[in-house]
């Protein structure tokens, strides 16, 4: 008999809520080989940018994991809303960007980010 599939996790984030994407870079760091260490699936353009969840999409196995054929926790999905001027510097106001983004790549927006979605100084 097979073990039941482990519960999907509850989200950290429920729509409306200010999240920021990490503004990390894992994939810099290099195996033995010279090949990077990771696959990533967050768009470098999205690192230090404040958005809004829009929904929860559910939980998936994780795509960096699978990319190097390692088992693969599932990990919860979101839409995120970006405001586009900040990140491409061009369209206008009311124009956006949505996109998925996996939870542990999010983090609470911080109260002091600026329209830019980057920390104020």
């Amino acid at each position: 008999m097979s073990a039941d599939p482990a519960p999907d996790p509850t989200p950290r984030f429920a729509p409306g809520a200010r999240v920021r994407v990490r503004d990390a870079w894992p994939e810099r760091r290099r195996l033995p080989s010279g090949a990077p260490s990771c696959h990533i699936r967050t768009p470098h353009y999205l690192r230090g940018r404040e958005g809004e969840v829009q929904a929860v999409l559910g939980a998936f196995a994780n795509p960096e994991d699978l990319a190097f054929a390692r088992p693969a926790p599932r990990r919860l999905l979101y839409h995120v809303l970006f405001a586009q001027p900040p990140i491409w510097q061009e369209g206008g106001e009311g124009d956006t960007l949505l996109v998925e983004i996996f939870e542990h790549w999010l983090e609470p927006a911080p109260e002091s980010a600026d329209a830019s979605g980057k920390e104020a100084a």
